[in-house]
């Protein structure tokens, strides 16, 4: 017996080729993706990769997501190395040009933001979400379409809006420290399985 879809398939469910686990279309070594999280698109949704600008071989430059996350059609998510230089008098990016200019790449140990993007787990994210460097959303956050998410989002919030605002709690602080506690995205997949009517209840 299964006790759901299988964590290493790339369409969980082979009628519907819009969604994708995202954990096995993405290779790079820096993003680092939890078991059942998905995209949809109806366009090539196993191209999510190409939605993560930034992305390079240096490893201080990293993404998590976690487990059980729902990613919107059209994300966009911005990585460090995708950053302007703020401090100097030019932002402009002569390294990338090559042909002598690389003497004046960046200082990385001086650069801006945090090096960590990280997406908590059971998010969701709606369609055309842009998710800046740095950004941290933690478990159970809602994010509303056309959203640009920058800083921190607290657990269990939903927030909308270009930028983002916060909206509401999507339940009263107590509630929302025993679902932290129980962290049910962690549970074996036979228990989620005999509590699924339990965890799509109010």
């Amino acid at each position: 017996m299964t006790y759901g879809p299988n964590p290493d398939a790339i369409y969980p469910n082979e009628k519907n080729r819009d969604i994708v686990f995202i954990k096995n279309v993405v290779d790079h070594p820096n993003v680092h993706i939890g078991d059942y999280s998905f995209y949809v698109d109806n366009d090539h949704p196993e191209r999510f990769q190409e939605h993560i600008t930034g992305l390079n071989d240096d490893d201080r430059d990293q993404l998590f997501i976690g487990k059980f996350c729902s990613i919107g059609k059209g994300v966009k998510i911005f990585l460090n190395d995708a950053d302007p230089r703020m401090s100097s008098t030019t932002a402009y990016p002569f390294h990338l040009m090559g042909h002598g200019w690389e003497k004046a790449a960046p200082d990385r140990d001086a650069s801006c933001g945090s090096e960590f993007t990280v997406i908590g787990n059971d998010v969701w994210i709606g369609e055309n979400v842009t998710i800046l460097p740095g950004t941290h959303i933690s478990d159970g956050a809602v994010i509303g379409a056309d959203s640009t998410v920058s800083g921190f989002v607290p657990a269990y919030w939903v927030v909308a809006g270009d930028p983002v605002e916060f909206i509401r709690r999507r339940f009263d602080a107590d509630t929302i420290e025993s679902l932290r506690s129980i962290k049910w995205w962690d549970w074996p997949v036979k228990k989620i399985y005999d509590n699924l009517e339990d965890l799509c209840r109010i």
